[in-house]
């Protein structure tokens, strides 16, 4: 299967490489040229548990010249979903499909004004990277992934995408209840990203500290209700959930952490902001929420 990673940050890297190690043709596109140009001159340096391995990769900032594609998965920043699906019509042929393991909500929208939703997949995944430099990533969480269809029907299509996924070393499931996972990893962003962001913790330290433990509680009890009143079903308590996965990527920054460190706009307006807006439109206060946002999107402005 030719499969081509739009965004080759710290998760598309991540999943590219693990891809690549199975001998899967895999190509990384993106916009930042010194990681596309360092992965293809000397290979993506890939460290996890203790161990460092090179895996030599085809990356290109240039998505033309990549050819057609039978698996396009988006791991871009949700501001750049637009764009990035708008350039990686090139690679469209009769069967392509299109995956999104995107953080945050509203990505399958964006997708679906330029790609039939016939040929669109979603899905979440629990696994966790942090990029410590060009070409040089951390494996720093391990957790499932999730894919399903739109229309919520197993199909043969998404069962191989799974099955290759596993293969890589990806534990993978098909979802029956796609949307309602995606709610899920939502509650899971929310209660870790902005908080490691604000306080320059990993993720696990938030565990560490009454203070920002009692906040994390806060932001996903309010998330969760707003998920409740929508109609989607939670599987279990969302707060021991996040708290499991904080713990489960101890180690790990966070993808909005990182976008502090480097001084980056965040997708906070897709995480603690999605909370907003849906609460906004069922008229519930989410204070908490409204304040983290408030927070992250202040200090944005002196990036």
């Amino acid at each position: 299967m030719k499969i081509v990673m739009m965004g080759p940050g710290a998760m598309g890297s991540l999943f590219g490489g693990l891809l690549t190690r199975t001998g899967e043709e895999l190509w990384l596109v993106g916009y930042r040229k010194d990681q596309t140009e360092t992965i293809c001159s000397a290979g993506l340096t890939f460290e996890e548990k203790g161990t460092s391995q090179i895996i030599p990769m085809n990356a290109t900032p240039d998505v033309t010249s990549v050819g057609k594609a039978d698996l396009v998965i988006f791991f871009v920043k949700t501001y750049d979903t637009e764009r990035a699906v708008s350039d990686a019509l090139v690679l469209e042929k009769e069967d392509t499909i299109f995956l999104t393991l995107q953080n945050g909500l509203g990505n399958e929208e964006v997708m679906c004004k330029q790609i039939d939703r016939k040929k669109v997949i979603l899905g979440i995944t629990g696994h966790g990277a942090t990029l410590l430099k060009p070409g040089h990533i951390r494996h720093a969480g391990w957790g499932k992934t999730l894919i399903g269809e739109l229309d919520h029907q197993i199909t043969d299509r998404v069962t191989q995408i799974a099955q290759l996924f596993c293969k890589a070393g990806i534990e993978t499931e098909v979802s029956s209840n796609i949307h309602d996972n995606v709610w899920g990893k939502l509650l899971v962003n929310v209660g870790i990203n902005a908080l490691t962001a604000l306080t320059g913790f990993k993720n696990g330290q938030l565990l560490d500290h009454p203070e920002t433990l009692r906040l994390l509680e806060k932001l996903v009890s309010e998330a969760a209700e707003v998920a409740r009143r929508k109609g989607i079903h939670i599987e279990e308590n969302p707060i021991d959930k996040v708290q499991k996965v904080a713990e489960a990527t101890r180690e790990n920054r966070s993808s909005m952490g990182q976008d502090f460190d480097h001084r980056r706009k965040t997708e906070i307006d897709a995480i603690n902001g999605a909370v907003l807006r849906e609460a906004q439109f069922l008229e519930i206060p989410v204070p908490f929420n409204q304040a983290v946002t408030d927070l992250v999107r202040a200090i944005e402005k002196s990036f």
